[in-house]
């Protein structure tokens, strides 16, 4: 097979499976399974940032391990580009469905993403008796979650075609598409507990939840396609999946992870992350 198949395999495994992992929690284990999720979510984080800042940005500046730096303004434009287009769709996103979600008020604190909320026990509770409601903004949710795993997806394929990777573990294009696959799990999570909490069994809560994840698929053949035209859509691509990442770490990871547990121990997991991001890397 190609390696754009083996991509798009992995990346079906990130976001399909990742999804369907989280809606699997929900179904089979205790709440108190949340602080394993933080701390997968911080750890992730630390992970992801190590290949931001040691990989993804060094092969932008020096591409192919050149002595000479690359054109700057264009990593800067690049991250700024990434970081800004996934901001923006994550705000249209809470924006559209803000007045859907019943839980979502002035009652309530707002997040980095709202849609996360109805992972919370505490947030859940209080509706646990609209199931109609609940039901309803599961489906609403879904269908965020759905687009949300578009632009995704297109992480993953850019940081594969970035690289210039010849089979499916060269590169950290395997690494970012694993962290991607974590970070939906909570996302997952945050469809099921309403679809569940409304009254849908959990087989196919769980298999809902599943489907949320196939548009990563598409994201990231876009994403792979356009980092394999030429060199310069090469820096260009490296540079949009880092800023893209950077939101995710400090935009979702890390703010989900300290609202699932409020401890110091999310942020050592992040250091610890870090540092495996850094064997990952050169080791």
């Amino acid at each position: 097979m190609s390696l754009l198949t083996w991509v798009l395999l992995i990346t079906a495994v990130a976001g399909i499976g990742g999804t369907g992992a989280g809606a699997a929690i929900c179904a089979c284990f205790r709440k108190d399974s949340k602080k394993t999720v933080s701390l997968l979510l911080s750890f992730a984080g630390g992970v992801m940032l190590s290949v931001v800042c040691f990989d993804l940005i060094m092969e932008t500046l020096f591409p192919g391990g050149a002595t000479e730096s690359a054109n700057l303004s264009l990593a800067i434009a690049g991250i700024l580009t990434g970081y800004g287009v996934v901001a923006l769709l994550n705000y249209l996103i809470d924006y559209k469905t803000n007045p859907e979600v019943p839980h979502v008020d002035s009652c309530h604190p707002r997040t980095a993403d709202d849609l996360d909320e109805l992972i919370h026990s505490d947030h859940l509770q209080v509706h646990m008796g609209q199931h109609s409601d609940l039901f309803v903004a599961g489906i609403i949710m879904a269908s965020a979650i759905a687009l949300h795993n578009f632009p995704e997806g297109m992480i993953i394929g850019a940081a594969y075609a970035g690289d210039g990777a010849i089979s499916l573990w060269d590169g950290s294009g395997w690494v970012v598409a694993l962290i991607i696959g974590i970070h939906n799990v909570p996302e997952g999570m945050a469809v099921a507990v309403p679809l569940m909490a409304g009254g849908m069994s959990k087989p196919k809560a769980i298999a809902v939840t599943a489907v949320t994840g196939v548009p990563t698929v598409l994201g990231a053949a876009i994403g792979y396609m356009l980092g394999s035209v030429s060199p310069l859509w090469h820096a260009v691509s490296l540079s949009f999946a880092s800023g893209a990442m950077l939101y995710m770490v400090f935009g979702e990871l890390l703010p989900e992870s300290i609202l699932m547990w409020r401890s110091k121990l999310p942020a050592a997991s992040m250091i610890f992350g870090m540092l495996l991001g850094l064997i990952l890397i050169y080791g």
